[in-house]
């Protein structure tokens, strides 16, 4: 009896992965991300956060849940007044400020369409310097030869 179940199991399994194939499919389309596009600045909240890990880890060493760590750290930025959140707002705006900065570089460049070095950057350093190794010691060993 246990056979005829796991059977039935393993169509229905089948069946599903079937399935999963083609949503996978799906997704295939959507557009890669570029690497070198500025990262989005952190908000207010997440600067502090940054703080308080480090003093929550000091204070509690053999902690080792990160929801423990958010949590705690949700209720003190809820209890902070405006002043004492004033510095990581201030912080959080200079990082916005650098951002748009970045961005409108970024934009620039994109706007003026890729460069022969840019083109070429799908190719690893590694990649092309093996290339430039293999053709100087084929060239070194016909040397040798003569």
């Amino acid at each position: 009896m246990k056979g005829a179940r796991s059977k039935k199991a393993d169509t229905r399994l089948s069946v599903k992965k079937g399935a999963a194939t083609t949503k996978v499919g799906k997704k295939a389309g959507k557009a890669a991300k570029d690497p070198n596009k500025p990262k989005r600045p952190a908000s207010a909240f997440f600067v502090f956060m940054e703080e308080f890990r480090k003093q929550y880890a000091e204070k509690h060493p053999n902690n080792k849940q990160v929801s423990v760590v958010g949590k705690a750290g949700g209720d003190k930025w809820k209890s902070l007044s405006e002043a004492e959140k004033a510095p990581y707002v201030a912080k959080a705006e200079k990082r916005k400020q650098d951002y748009e900065k970045q961005m409108k570089a970024y934009n620039k460049r994109q706007a003026e369409g890729p460069t022969a070095d840019e083109e070429d950057s799908d190719k690893s350093r590694s990649e092309v310097n093996d290339e430039d190794d293999d053709e100087e010691e084929g060239s070194g060993e016909e040397e040798d030869d003569e």
